[in-house]
């Protein structure tokens, strides 16, 4: 860890919380508990420092994260109807972004699978729920080290030359690239949980910054950018038997096993890898050349759910999946004014493939979930399938 500020002026230890220097002015830190007091250090260049005390013990938890189609307040609901429905051990979550979701299924069944083909999303989950070693107070002592950074001090940057004024502030962008080169150069001094816990924490400590809303897909248009760069660690969960993949879900679906399959595919044209490209793009680390306006790298991990072949998808997937139980989400954005937003399978095509397996009930709720003013959703609704396989 280099090109941090003078160690020497950084002594007070209290109370399990560290002291950090903001450099030239004291930022309002949100969720951040903080202790204030001004210093005056002559020895260091007759600079004023503004101090905050941060407490290690506030930790990112997982659903602190903006994401679409966050089914958060709908897990009631969906567990209320598998508990009545459904019996088993196991439980698969096959398009894992509602992670949320089989995150609450570890409390009820003893063995997990999950999967979820962007990078950033795995990277997340084993940072999370992984049962392989890690020490934390390394972790919190490397993060110490990064808060410490001096931007001016920092050379430009992959991301402070591509997102400067867009995405992040030009320091807090100096700051990320530099973080996530650091962590990539040091990968042979920590496990492979202390890797991804640093790169988990990194990605949501830039989702509390980000000068965007929920994706990036665009930016605000700003003059001032939120320019707090703070880096917290996240809490990890403990999680007795979990399998973590990072696969296209119909290849999974050939080579996994489980009582209840949990099955949440995208229902319109929009690619979550794009909506996701910045936090795809610090996960990777291959510095992609960056195109249009939302500063995209060139498609890739393009899914054919968001496609008119979406039905036969998944049917192919339907037919694989060796499972008692198949449980899929369904939402209804049917009058949206973009076509991107329109669904690519109708509720009676997935009923109609999902009878093919046997028995299948369907409940509804009502839902307001994200809007990005192109849909009416008024009405809207999320359904709820549960099939009961024939043979089991």
């Amino acid at each position: 860890m280099t090109k941090v500020l003078d160690q020497t002026i950084i002594k007070n230890i209290k109370n399990n919380s560290l002291l950090f220097p903001m450099q030239w002015v004291l930022f309002d830190i949100p969720e951040i508990e903080t202790k204030i007091t001004t210093i005056r250090i002559k020895e260091y260049h007759n600079i004023d420092f503004s101090f905050f005390w941060v407490n290690l013990n506030d930790k990112f938890n997982l659903n602190n994260r903006r994401y679409i189609w966050n089914k958060f307040k709908l897990t009631n609901w969906i567990f209320g109807i598998i508990k009545e429905k459904c019996v088993g051990e196991s439980f698969a979550d096959v398009f894992a972004w509602t992670w949320i979701v089989w995150a609450v299924a570890s409390q009820y069944f003893g063995k997990i699978i999950v999967n979820d083909f962007l990078n950033s999303n795995h990277a997340i989950y084993q940072a999370f729920f992984s049962n392989n070693p890690y020490n934390q107070e390394k972790i919190d002592s490397i993060i110490y080290n990064y808060n410490l950074l001096n931007s001016d001090l920092l050379e430009e940057n992959y991301f402070s030359k591509n997102f400067w004024w867009k995405y992040f502030s030009q320091n807090s962008a100096k700051k990320i690239w530099y973080i996530r080169e650091d962590i990539e150069k040091n990968k042979d001094n920590l496990t492979q949980k202390e890797y991804y816990i640093l790169i988990a924490s990194l990605l949501y400590s830039i989702d509390k910054i980000a000068n965007t809303v929920w994706h990036y897909d665009a930016f605000f248009k700003k003059s001032k950018i939120n320019d707090n760069f703070i880096m917290k660690s996240i809490e990890t969960i403990k999680m007795k038997d979990v399998s973590i993949f990072n696969q296209d879900t119909n290849i999974l679906a050939k080579n996994i096993k489980a009582d209840i399959v949990y099955i949440d595919p995208p229902y319109n044209s929009r690619q979550y890898s794009r909506f996701y490209h910045v936090l795809e793009n610090l996960t990777k680390w291959q510095k992609p050349k960056l195109y249009w306006t939302a500063l995209k790298p060139e498609p890739e991990k393009i899914s054919e759910y968001c496609k008119v072949s979406a039905k036969y998808k998944f049917a192919e997937l339907v037919n694989d999946l060796q499972a008692k139980y198949l449980v899929v989400s369904y939402n209804n954005t049917y009058t949206s004014k973009s076509n991107s937003s329109k669904n690519k399978m109708t509720l009676e095509e997935i009923k109609a493939i999902l009878e093919i397996k046997w028995e299948t009930e369907i409940f509804e709720q009502d839902y307001k979930c994200f809007n990005a003013w192109n849909t009416d959703f008024d009405n809207h609704k999320e359904y709820l399938f549960v099939t009961k396989v024939n043979g089991w």
